[in-house]
């Protein structure tokens, strides 16, 4: 097996030097003064603590909770130094190989979408300037807040003394930028104050973010054998058994989980969910992922796709047999490589070539809208649904909605700037306009 993706699955190239803390032999004096005022506080609070494996392991609030003074978000809370804020640096303190994974993923990297295409729609399309907050005295868009930031995670703003601004907190956005550097939420699959592996496990969970018109994830899931198998028989798939590995512990049916980041015969859990993906569907043309990985600085650029759908496959065999997988992926590699060649490729080159026709600012045009709903919701409809075998999705949500809104809405779109761009006085419009026609008449058949 190759070397680098026996490496990637253990960690061991991960970006941060982390030591494992030896757990307590009993519970510290000072998470024990936490809990006199906490337990009568609030008691739902610590009856999760009581019922998780920190308590059994004697991790209370200070492990987690204890700063040092020069920590940008610390504040002192009785004779104590500690901080509202627990980042995957502090979970690192124990659970250093979870951390270097996960600080390797393009979870970790979710907060990057702040100021994208995506966060611009947020930001100005949808929103405007009137939400107000120390942070943001100039404005910031409620629905950029209230909605990306809260899956992809938002900058936290510190206004001192341990207080957050109230644009960026709270929040437990998977790739929340944390004031001591770090990127990512471990909360936002371990939910506090439990961090229950069974709740992680549940198909649910991951449906906080995956599921709506972009990427139903969650909603494939449901429609697809994986999913009716696993509603069927959830009690059977024992979540919360501690080794928790799929053909041996449970075989009823996988969850996102099983499939992504847990152990099987052969793998360890990985918590980098990039490293059992053979195609990364996000953007416009479906790509490979160490393509993105290399695009985001991260080390999976070095382990390359077939590695990792060997992973996947492994997880795959858990269940099935060889040729079931093979002809699996066979079905799978069609569906995208029709994506990108009838649709994605020439649709790309197409709104390339209408830029100059166009209003300037983006999302101004009736196309921008178009051609953004036609791969950005549509197209990864279509490619994620195949992937998770959701036929429904894959054809009436997906290929039929690509194929509709391609001919009917998109293709007359270009024609009629052409025709205003044509009709120009302006040199330069009517050979925008020749050029477009040209295109057209080699990309706009519905024969592909």
């Amino acid at each position: 097996m190759n070397r680098l993706f026996v490496l990637a699955m253990l960690g061991a190239w991960a970006p941060l030097a982390v030591s494992q803390a030896t757990m307590p032999a009993t519970l510290s004096d000072a998470s024990k003064a936490c809990l006199r005022c906490h337990k009568t506080d609030q008691p739902g609070l610590y009856l999760q603590w009581g019922s998780s494996k920190h308590y059994r392991a004697n991790v209370g609030c200070n492990e987690c909770h204890r700063a040092a003074p020069d920590e940008p978000d610390a504040f002192e809370h009785g004779d104590q130094w500690i901080s509202v804020l627990v980042t995957p640096k502090d979970c690192a303190r124990c659970h250093g190989k979870e951390v270097e994974e996960f600080a390797a993923s393009h979870h970790s990297k979710g907060g990057r979408i702040l100021g994208s295409l995506d966060n611009t729609l947020a930001e100005i399309v949808e929103g405007n300037s009137a939400f107000r907050t120390p942070a943001f005295p100039h404005g910031n868009s409620a629905a950029a807040v209230s909605g990306c930031w809260q899956c992809h995670g938002s900058e936290l703003k510190v206004l001192g003394d341990g207080k957050l601004d109230p644009a960026t907190w709270p929040n437990s956005g998977i790739g929340r930028i944390n004031p001591d550097g770090s990127e990512g939420s471990c909360t936002a699959c371990h939910m506090r104050h439990e961090f229950a592996a069974e709740q992680a496990r549940h198909p649910d969970t991951c449906g906080k973010c995956h599921l709506g018109p972009d990427h139903p994830q969650k909603e494939i899931y449901e429609e697809s054998k994986h999913g009716i198998a696993f509603f069927a028989n959830a009690k059977a798939c024992n979540l919360a058994n501690e080794k928790w590995i799929a053909g041996e512990d449970y075989f009823h049916a996988p969850t996102c989980a099983t499939c992504h980041m847990s152990a099987t015969k052969d793998l360890p859990v990985t918590h980098d969910i990039g490293m059992r993906i053979s195609w990364n569907n996000r953007p416009a043309v479906s790509v490979r992922p160490e393509i993105a990985d290399a695009k985001m600085g991260l080390p999976g650029k070095d382990v390359g796709w077939q590695a990792r759908r060997t992973a996947m496959q492994k997880v795959c065999a858990s269940c099935h047999y060889q040729s079931w997988v093979d002809n699996f992926y066979v079905q799978y590699d069609g569906l995208v490589a029709l994506y990108n060649d009838k649709y994605a490729t020439p649709g790309e080159a197409l709104y390339a070539l209408a830029r100059p026709l166009l209003k300037p600012v983006q999302f101004s045009n009736k196309l921008d809208f178009t051609w953004y709903e036609l791969w950005h919701h549509a197209g990864r409809r279509a490619r994620h649904a195949a992937a998770m075998m959701g036929p429904d999705y894959t054809h009436w949500h997906g290929t039929y909605e690509l194929a509709r809104d391609f001919y009917s809405e998109y293709v007359p779109q270009l024609e009629e700037l052409v025709e205003k761009g044509l009709a120009s006085a302006d040199a330069a419009m009517v050979e925008a306009a020749n050029k477009l026609q040209a295109e057209l008449g080699f990309t706009a058949s519905p024969r592909g």
